[in-house]
């Protein structure tokens, strides 16, 4: 199956397990980021991107920078490792990896969670690309992606039995990125944009793999 068609099965099994209080809660909380400050503030299509130095899995620091004068990167943000659409989507590009290299391009996965639940998720997906830890949400920040959590969409979390401060290493802040895909091409400029709301939705890596060959055509 397609990533999407994974995302779509899923999501019809979470609307028959969540509550519809706490379905709505979600459902509201999506409405008001796509129609708030943050869909402005967004980086998007043509924008430059902000350098990205962050450490990986294994406590390694990775220059992005450095990736790029080797050719385009694609950066990933996703939610964290105890996100189901998360870790579907991190293994849907883990399965278009080799297509990637042969385009020239790397892949970096970025999670505001700390690094040994990043070293947790790469091991569960058996991802052999980059998976880095943004402590702080600097680099988040940075894109436009971080969302403060309203009280009312803590206590959807809470029933979800997940504490977002605690798996972030952020005592007391309740934040996290939404989940969106950048190409950034060698000079900085970002050639591709993913930035839906919607946590349940992805970027399709067969998508990211056209921008790829259409800006190899275009060089």
């Amino acid at each position: 199956m397609s990533l999407k068609e994974q995302l779509a099965e899923y999501r019809a099994g979470w609307h028959q397990r969540v509550p519809a209080e706490r379905q709505a809660i979600m459902q509201r909380h999506i409405d008001a980021l796509r129609n708030g400050e943050i869909a402005r503030k967004l980086l998007k299509l043509g924008d430059r991107a902000p350098a990205i130095v962050l450490g990986n899995a294994k406590g390694e620091m990775v220059d992005v920078g450095a990736l790029l004068r080797k050719g385009p990167v694609i950066v990933t943000f996703y939610r964290g490792g105890w996100c189901p659409y998360c870790n579907l989507e991190l293994k849907a590009f883990q399965d278009v990896l080799p297509q990637i290299l042969a385009a020239g391009a790397s892949l970096v996965a970025i999670s505001p969670e700390k690094p040994d639940e990043s070293l947790s998720t790469a091991e569960k997906n058996a991802l052999t690309f980059e998976v880095l830890t943004d402590a702080g949400q600097k680099v988040g920040r940075a894109f436009g992606l971080v969302y403060e959590f309203t009280d009312e969409l803590k206590s959807a979390y809470n029933g979800f039995g997940l504490d977002i401060p605690a798996r972030n290493g952020a005592p007391g802040e309740w934040a996290l990125p939404i989940s969106a895909t950048y190409v950034i091409d060698r000079d900085g400029t970002i050639v591709y944009a993913y930035t839906d709301a919607d946590y349940r939705d992805r970027a399709d890596p067969r998508d990211v793999l056209e921008a790829l060959t259409r800006r190899a055509a275009a060089a």
